[in-house]
C-alpha cells in the first residue's frame, strides 16, 4: 500500500446517516471532496493556486467500493493517494478507514479546464510539475 499524501481526520455526525445507522453512500463523495481540498493544500499551499493559473480541476467521475459501515460518532481518516497524472486528467485514490479497517476505497478522475471556457485544458507547466513531483516511483 502506497503512502498517503494527506490523512483528513473526521467524525461521523448523524446527518450523514440513512435509517440503517450507517453513513449514507453519497456522503463517502463529500468525505472525498472535503479530502481532495486537503490534497490541494497540500500540493499547491491553496486551491486558489490552480484558479491564479486560469486552470480548475473538476471531477468527471467517481467511484466508490463499500467495504465495512461507518457510524455516528466514528473517528475516521480520509487517506489520499495520486494515482494517475495524465496529459490533461489525474486520479486521485482514497481510502476511508477507522483504526487499522478499511471502511471505503474510492476513485476520483479530475479534468483540467480552462476557467474562462471550462473546455478540457492541459495544466500549466507548473501545476504539472507539482503533482508529478507526488507520483508513487514507478
Amino acid at each position: 500500500m502506497r503512502t498517503p499524501i494527506v490523512r483528513m481526520p473526521l467524525r461521523v455526525r448523524y446527518h450523514e446517516c440513512d435509517p440503517q445507522g450507517i453513513v449514507f453512500n453519497a456522503n463517502y463523495l463529500a468525505y472525498f471532496d472535503m479530502a481532495s481540498f486537503e490534497f490541494f493544500d497540500e500540493i499547491f499551499g491553496s486551491y486558489d493556486y490552480l484558479l491564479a493559473r486560469k486552470v480548475d480541476a473538476v471531477v468527471a467521475e467517481a467511484n466508490l467500493r463499500y467495504h465495512a459501515p461507518g457510524h455516528p460518532g466514528d473517528r475516521l481518516v480520509v487517506e489520499v493517494t495520486l494515482d494517475h497524472l495524465g496529459t490533461t486528467s489525474f486520479i486521485l485514490g482514497f481510502t476511508v478507514v477507522r483504526g487499522d479497517q478499511t471502511l471505503t476505497t474510492g476513485t476520483n478522475r479530475y479534468v483540467f479546464v480552462g476557467t474562462e471556457t471550462l473546455t478540457k485544458a492541459a495544466p500549466p507547466d507548473d501545476v504539472r510539475e507539482k503533482l508529478a513531483a507526488r507520483l508513487p516511483p514507478a
